[in-house]
């Protein structure tokens, strides 16, 4: 083969693999290890309210996902109520109505929710529309002075937003500000006066209302921040201090004048919000989280698979590191096995026995079949019947094995039955067959290396971290086809020839 096309092959194969795998882990967020963990958030929205034998309508502003935040569960939970829910260019909202009830009445909303770990603004090609401000008359010279002084002392955006909401937010405020702020101004106020201010200037603004994520809060207070349209994103600003970046525990809930809830046919409405921090694995919380952002991409990866066939799948995935580890042994240590794939498959049953055990059954059955095969050779059968007899011989050897095991009370001995039967007569005719052609040291040689080779195949596969890394991130695999690739054109000397030729060396010298 062209050594171009098969470096060509080699590397495009592993940046294949790379590629998939960084694009899984930097976007898309999968986890490095498998005890990570996630934080995952539990709102809850609790409705309380008087009816008074009207029809009654209450209409709540409810989360929706977004680029930095998913929606990962909710429930409305009512009796008696019809509900439905809209979505409109900001902001999803809940309407819950009865045609007649009466009395103290209670209403849930509850959601569980996660960050999506993107921290990049989502860009919006097309400018907000902009609402003419309600400033007349003296208002708006107020505010047209203001306005002016703003950008006459600020040199970007950034510097006349915060010198804005400064101004708004000082104990001592000049007349223009009193006027158009009122007496005891709330802090959403404030920021409706810094909107229709920018609103003046040209600028897109709008005010964001969500709650703070704390780890356990009930009764938790609505914050208000504020978000202004430059160079395609939508820009978060402190509401007190200016700056252009919020808590990364703010949590927007939503968007403009519109308030939290609205009601009609009703008397005493209240709504009190909690909040609850809950662990979860970050695997599930990343298939919960694809559900929703990615379900494509989700339904032709191994999560869309049944349980117990992905637990299949932990398992064969392992086996092309164990081809990989015994490609190395062999190609490039030089230790001699039987067969090919041999060592792997049997490492492979060491993962039900354990090593020690493994190695002991393993090696029991072995010599037991070399007796038999032994005997046979003495009755002159055929290969077929030859190799039939032995299988047979091996059954029942790993029956009565496992039997006695069972009344001795060695529970391990009953695991013997998952040795793969056609692997071990195999390896018994191979091996007796290298005892006769090559003599006793050259076989108990290569059933050595082969029990050394599947024990480290056995140690590499049984690793928790790389079960979890090939499972979730099997492009891997497209890297270790490469290095498998590479190592087939390696004609080098391998280790044990070194050793074995060593003598020469000195003699040379």
């Amino acid at each position: 083969m062209n050594r171009r096309h098969f470096y060509l092959l080699v590397t495009g194969l592993t940046l294949a693999g790379l590629g998939l795998f960084l694009f899984k882990f930097l976007v898309l967020g999968f986890p490095l290890t498998p005890y990570e963990r996630a934080d995952v958030w539990d709102l809850e929205a609790r409705i309380t309210f008087e009816a008074k034998k009207k029809p009654v309508k209450i209409s709540f502003l409810v989360p929706r996902n977004s680029q930095m935040v998913t929606v990962v569960n909710e429930n409305f939970i009512s009796r008696g109520y019809g509900l439905i829910t809209r979505t409109d260019l900001n902001n999803r909202q809940a309407v819950w109505s009865t045609r007649k009830t009466e009395g103290p009445q209670n209403l849930y909303y509850r959601a569980t929710v996660q960050a999506t770990g993107v921290k990049t603004p989502q860009t919006i090609k097309k400018p907000p529309e902009i609402l003419p401000p309600a400033f007349e008359g003296v208002f708006l010279e107020s505010a047209n002075i203001i306005l002016s002084e703003m950008i006459a002392q600020s040199a970007d955006l950034d510097i006349m937003v915060g010198a804005l909401l400064n101004r708004l937010n000082m104990k001592r405020a000049d007349d223009h500000v009193l006027l158009l702020l009122g007496k005891k101004p709330s802090p959403e106020k404030k920021l409706q006066v810094a909107v229709d201010l920018l609103g003046l200037n040209k600028t897109p603004a709008r005010i964001a209302h969500g709650v703070r994520l704390r780890e356990q809060a009930r009764d938790v207070p609505i914050i208000h921040w504020l978000q202004v349209f430059d160079n395609e994103v939508w820009r978060d600003y402190h509401p007190e201090t200016g700056e252009p970046t919020i808590p990364s525990d703010y949590f927007l809930w939503w968007y403009g004048e519109s308030p939290l809830i609205q009601s009609k046919g009703v008397d005493k409405l209240h709504v009190n919000l909690s909040v609850t921090l809950s662990i979860d694995s970050a695997i599930n919380a990343l298939v919960e989280r694809g559900q929703i952002l990615t379900p494509k991409l989700l339904a032709f990866s191994l999560f869309s698979l049944p349980i117990h066939v992905q637990s299949t799948y932990r398992i064969l995935l392992m086996i092309p590191i164990g081809a990989l580890l015994l490609v190395i042994l062999r190609n490039v240590v030089g230790i001699k096995a039987f067969g090919t794939f041999t060592p792997v498959l049997i490492a492979l049953a060491f993962r039900e026995t354990q090593l020690i055990w493994g190695i002991f059954f393993f090696s029991i059955m072995v010599s037991f079949g070399l007796s038999v095969r032994f005997y046979l050779e003495h009755l002159k059968l055929l290969l077929v019947p030859r190799l039939a007899s032995v299988l047979i011989s091996v059954v029942i050897l790993m029956a009565a094995f496992s039997v006695v095991s069972h009344q001795l009370g060695l529970d391990r001995g009953l695991s013997v039955a998952i040795f793969p039967m056609v692997i071990l007569t195999m390896t018994i005719e191979r091996m007796s067959i290298v005892w006769e052609e090559r003599g006793a040291s050259e076989a108990i040689q290569q059933g050595f290396g082969s029990l050394l080779v599947a024990a480290a195949a056995y140690t590499v596969m049984n690793i928790a971290y790389l079960e979890h890394l090939l499972f979730v991130f099997p492009e891997l695999l497209l890297v270790f086809l490469a290095t498998t690739i590479l190592l087939g054109r390696y004609n080098g000397y391998r280790l044990t020839e070194l050793i074995r030729f060593k003598v020469f060396a000195q003699d040379a010298s």
